[in-house]
């Protein structure tokens, strides 16, 4: 343990048997084993390290400074070899975001995006490079995990008119018109996010425009585009308009999730088809994590939400648990796929600092409060390697716990004075959709989407005004009665003959069909007006009337 106000970043390798830590002098190098401290190197300055997989190579960035005299500065970026300790390459990397190079699984490859190109280097030898990919102008690329043959996505934003386009390539077969393996175009978008699947066989492109032109969100346009390896590409059609806050492939690499839409947000799976599998219908949330293992997906609101999270079995589509987290700034499976660590970190906020960890039932298996004068600002779990720990069956019991369950304190909505003294109305502001299952059912078509249904809906409604009207027209000629909704102890459409009989049945019928409707609305809760009670106590009236006016004719 070193304390100290400038202990500020740490980093594990992949295996989790090294430890890397920075103290505001030295960057420290320990086994996890057996504690013993393998290197120190004087770096004051930095502020990101990051182990090379097979932990040959730790990588450190600090902030890039030129001299007073315009003078180009030192190289901010070192690669140390963590057996020796010597310095294999220092980098000039200006930027923070991406700063740290790409390795392949087994270290064979490294890549880094230099001057809009992306050079490449084998077996750790980084005063050659290997291979370039060189296209007009490169402004972001990711490596592919697992085995070979490594693949690269590359994004080069529109310019001009042109459209943006992300393409994938196999390395090192760069050159030639037709070396991709496949290519994706879009417009709109400023900046992309590209996700790998584990297997390596799709990705999955965030396309964001800074700006959303139509004004319909602050945090501008987002569209989801799915690129496979073998060339296919698609558009993914979220039925919900607004933002996309997540999405995360499943480990299988055979589905995603993608939470999206203004809130409360959609939550949906989806096949490599990407058509929906299962619906979570709406709430509030904006951020996924699948378990290492890919059998239970957390769907959470953290950020400006209040820390809701539910907890899902992906297989059986059923909700476990719904612990709440609140002002969690951090969340991370641990490699067992049973436990949830959530935590408070500054600097995003610097009160209530701590950490907890939950059983994915629910349960708080152990809290740690950061007292009031100091500040969390890392923590994560030890990681270890796929496999280590099996896939165990789910449970829904939750687990006991020594720690005292809080309750969330919940917030009374509120309410302006002059309502203060009246009757709680259960208004919503918006509906919520519940979970449904979409995948087909045997001997089923494929489910109606919402517009489908509208249109399926107003078609209906539509043939079912004409075949009344045809009645109207030709009462003899009538052989099916018109489908209508007509309310209970009701007979069905009849003409007398008579017109003013008639239009009296036709205004029964509506009157009665309104007061079915305010009687569905006090149902569900909704206040109703003094004029509207009046109307539903005149329902017995009504319905005497209409069977008088009916069996008079």
């Amino acid at each position: 343990m070193e304390s100290g106000k400038n202990c500020k970043v740490y980093t594990f390798s992949k295996d989790g048997t090294l430890f890397a830590w920075g103290n505001g002098e030295k960057i420290n190098v320990t086994n996890v084993t057996n504690k013993g401290l393998l290197h120190s190197f004087d770096l004051p300055k930095a502020v990101c390290l990051e182990f090379s997989p097979k932990n040959t190579v730790l990588a450190t960035w600090q902030p890039y400074t030129t001299s007073k005299d315009g003078t180009a500065g030192i190289p901010n970026l070192q690669l140390y070899d963590v057996k020796t300790g010597t310095c294999l390459k220092s980098f000039i990397q200006k930027k923070m975001q991406n700063w740290c190079p790409s390795w392949s699984e087994d270290e064979t490859v490294c890549a880094r995006n230099v001057n809009n190109e992306v050079h490449f280097f084998e077996n750790n030898n980084f005063n050659t490079i290997a291979n370039k990919l060189h296209l007009q102008k490169i402004n972001d690329f990711v490596l592919s995990p697992g085995p070979q043959p490594y693949k690269v996505a590359v994004y080069v934003p529109g310019s001009k008119g042109a459209p943006s386009f992300v393409r994938l390539y196999q390395y090192p077969n760069f050159d030639g018109p037709h070396a991709a393996l496949a290519n994706k175009s879009f417009f709109k978008a400023d900046k992309v996010t590209m996700l790998w699947n584990k297997k390596a066989t799709a990705v999955l492109v965030i396309a964001s425009t800074d700006v959303d032109k139509t004004g319909a969100s602050y945090y501008g346009e987002q569209t989801l585009h799915y690129i496979a390896a073998n060339g296919e590409s698609a558009v993914v059609q979220l039925p919900k308009n607004g933002p996309i806050y997540d999405v995360v492939w499943n480990s299988s690499s055979t589905e995603f999730c993608a939470v999206y839409g203004f809130m409360p947000a959609k939550a949906t799976i989806f096949n490599l088809k990407c058509d929906p599998v299962f619906d979570f219908g709406t709430g509030p949330r904006n951020a996924a994590y699948y378990s290492p293992h890919g059998h239970i997906l957390v769907l959470a609101g953290f950020g400006n939400l209040r820390g809701q999270m539910e907890v899902w079995d992906v297989k059986n589509y059923k909700l476990i648990s719904k612990p709440v987290a609140s002002d969690s700034t951090y969340f991370a499976w641990c490699p067992d796929g049973e436990h949830i660590l959530t935590a408070t970190c500054a600097p995003r906020l610097r009160v209530n600092n701590g950490y907890k960890i939950w059983h994915y039932t629910g349960s708080v298996l152990h809290k740690y409060d950061v007292p009031s004068n100091g500040e969390l600002w890392q923590v994560s779990w030890q990681p270890f390697l796929d496999g280590i720990f099996p896939v165990k069956a789910i449970t829904y019991q939750a687990v006991p716990s020594d720690v005292p369950s809080e309750e969330p304190k919940v917030a009374t909505a509120y309410r302006p004075p002059a309502l203060r003294n009246k009757p709680v109305t259960n208004s919503k502001l918006h509906e919520e959709e519940p979970p449904q299952n979409m995948k087909p059912q045997a001997g089923n078509d494929k489910p109606l989407s919402k517009t489908a249904l509208k249109n399926q809906r107003k078609h209906e409604a539509k043939k079912a005004a004409k075949q009344e009207a045809r009645n109207e027209k030709s009462p003899d000629l009538a052989t099916t009665p018109a489908p209508q909704s007509t309310p209970r102890n009701t007979v069905s459409q009849s003409t007398s003959g008579d017109p003013e009989i008639d239009k009296k049945i036709k205004n029964l019928k509506k009157k009665l069909k309104a007061i079915e409707q305010l009687k569905e609305q006090a149902a569900a809760g909704k206040q109703l007006e003094k004029n509207q009670l009046e109307k539903i106590q005149k329902e017995k009236a009504l319905i005497q009337e209409l069977e008088d006016l009916e069996l008079g004719v």
